[in-house]
C-alpha cells in the first residue's frame, strides 16, 4: 500500500504550529520505525538498548567500549548491562585493542551479525518504502533537517559512522 501523498510545509514553516507538525512526524515516525524491530527483539527477550548496540557494532566493528557509550550517550553502568547480555548470549566478542591492551574492542559474532540484519531488514523495507514515495530531494532535505538536529559536539560521532 502506497503512503499518503506528504501534505507540504507553509510558507511560514517556522512557526510554532509547523514546528509541532514536525515534532508529531518524527515522533510518530520513529516510533512506528522502532516497532517495526520490537517483535524481532521481544523474540529474543531483548530490548531496544541491546538493538542500538547491535546496530552501531555492526556500522563499526572493533568499536571501542568508549565510543558506544559516547554514541548511545547512556550511562556506563546501562551499558555494561547491554554488553553483558549480548556477550553472554555470544552476540557480542570483544577483545583487548592493539596500542592499549585496556580498551576493549567490540565486534559481532556470527550470531550477532545474522540478528542485526534480521532486525535491519524490518527498518530497511519501512525506509526504503518512505524514502521511494517520498524522493530524492525530499530525503536529501529530511538528512539535512536531521543533521541540523545534532550538536557540533556530537558530529564527529556522526561522521565516524559513514562507511
Amino acid at each position: 500500500m502506497a503512503a499518503p501523498a506528504p501534505s507540504s510545509a507553509s510558507a511560514q514553516f517556522l512557526r510554532e504550529p509547523e514546528l509541532r507538525r514536525g515534532m508529531e512526524l518524527l515522533y510518530f515516525g520513529h516510533s512506528h520505525l522502532t516497532r517495526s524491530v520490537d517483535q524481532g527483539l521481544a523474540a529474543q527477550g531483548l530490548g531496544r538498548a541491546h538493538h542500538r548496540a547491535l546496530y552501531f557494532i555492526a556500522r563499526k566493528p572493533d568499536l571501542t567500549v568508549s565510543e558506544l557509550l559516547a554514541l548511545l550517550a547512556i550511562t556506563k553502568q546501562s551499558l555494561g548491562r547491554v554488553l553483558n547480555e549480548l556477550t553472554d548470549r555470544k552476540l557480542v566478542e570483544s577483545r583487548p585493542g592493539e596500542r592499549d591492551r585496556r580498551q576493549r574492542l567490540l565486534r559481532l559474532t556470527d550470531a550477532g551479525a545474522a540478528m542485526e540484519a534480521e532486525l535491519f531488514e524490518a527498518v530497511r523495507t519501512r525506509m526504503s518504502a518512505a524514502y521511494q514515495a517520498a524522493g530524492q530531494e525530499a530525503v536529501s532535505g529530511y538528512w539535512a533537517v536531521l543533521e541540523g538536529m545534532i550538536p557540533d559536539s556530537d558530529r564527529a560521532h556522526v561522521e565516524g559512522l559513514r562507511g
